[in-house]
């Protein structure tokens, strides 16, 4: 039997957004995210910066989701934060500000992986998107990670495959950068793919065994293919930047798909679920609705405000292990690498 009313006020900061949300059992009243644009400038996450941002910015968020909410912190039952995987600066920050204020108002702490979160993010009570059931296969991909994980419960879950080298999310932003676009460039990919032929240039997939990824090949790929051809003609890239970007992304979101058939076959299991930042991208959101049709499955894609990194993900973990009295002390400690 669960409790009447639970809030969870959750901290979410393992990269560069500081987040804060307030979950009233496992529905979210608030979900603010401050992002670091300083890191533009430097094409990629500068963590000294990501931690000085930090700082400055969690007491105006968790004040902030605290009133979006409308709760008092009196009111609340307990603190969830990230307690890894990340940077360890940043992952320090959240950390750090959750214990004290758990201690301050005498409620139970609750430490949260990041990835469990990105997966236990379809649990959240949201209009128009259903939950997965038990057994499930999750795809997480996102700029550190490329999972296939197979999820028996809310605390019982086993990777089946996974990059052996770099993740999705960073093959998109390396693909990006190769091609002079700025930082993030994932997104800026995605954009030029959806008015391009995904069919313009080929790409060869790399040949890994079993159920794990490999992507460092492709982007050396990449890299040649861009060099040759801006040798022959130095305006290759803004001739056919749409082309270039829905080719290479059709490419990586065939990877990804040949894996998660295998997966569904050997396992049996047909609910599949994505989650994680890379999950934003319009073309694995499309290809993977098309699946249902296709091959019988059913899929599950996260709002989109639960698909970056945010607070909410980490609120619906903390909710499932409030309900199961799973409390961590005060001597638990930030993990910049994490068991799963």
């Amino acid at each position: 039997m669960q409790p009447e009313a639970v809030f969870i006020l959750s901290i979410e900061s393992s990269c560069d957004d500081t987040a804060a949300a307030v979950m009233h059992n496992d529905k979210v009243l608030s979900n603010v995210v401050a992002n670091q644009l300083i890191h533009q400038q430097y094409g990629g996450v500068v963590p000294e910066l990501a931690s000085r941002a930090h700082q400055q910015n969690i007491v105006p968020v968790i004040d902030a989701a605290l009133q979006k909410a409308g709760v008092a912190k009196e009111q609340l039952n307990a603190i969830a934060f990230t307690q890894g995987p990340g940077l360890m600066g940043s992952l320090l920050v959240g950390t750090s500000f959750a214990k004290s204020l758990s201690l301050a108002l005498d409620i139970p702490l609750i430490a949260v992986n990041h990835m469990h979160a990105h997966i236990l993010a379809h649990f959240i009570d949201e209009e128009g998107f259903d939950k997965p059931e038990f057994p499930f296969l999750a795809l997480t991909i996102s700029g550190g990670h490329t999972q296939i994980v197979k999820v028996n419960g809310f605390f019982e879950m086993e990777i089946i495959g996974e990059t052996t080298d770099d993740a999705v999310g960073e093959a998109f932003d390396k693909t990006a950068k190769i091609l002079g676009l700025p930082y993030p460039g994932g997104p800026l990919v995605d954009k030029y793919a959806q008015s391009g032929n995904p069919k313009a240039f080929e790409f060869t997939k790399p040949k890994v065994p079993g159920l794990d990824f490999s992507f460092s090949g492709l982007k050396t790929q990449i890299l040649y293919f861009i060099q040759k051809n801006v040798a022959q003609n130095p305006d290759f890239i803004a001739e056919n930047i749409n082309d270039i970007c829905a080719s290479i992304q059709h490419t990586i979101i065939k990877i990804l798909m040949d894996k998660l058939k295998s997966a569904v076959a050997e396992t049996g299991i047909t609910q599949v679920a994505i989650g994680g930042g890379v999950s934003a991208n319009s073309g694995i959101r499309s290809t993977l609705k098309e699946a249902e049709a296709k091959y019988g499955w059913k899929t599950f894609i996260p709002k989109f405000e639960y698909t970056t990194d945010n607070a909410a993900m980490i609120g619906i973990v903390g909710y499932q292990k409030y309900l199961h009295r799973k409390f961590n002390d005060k001597s638990v400690v930030s993990k910049a690498r994490i068991e799963f």
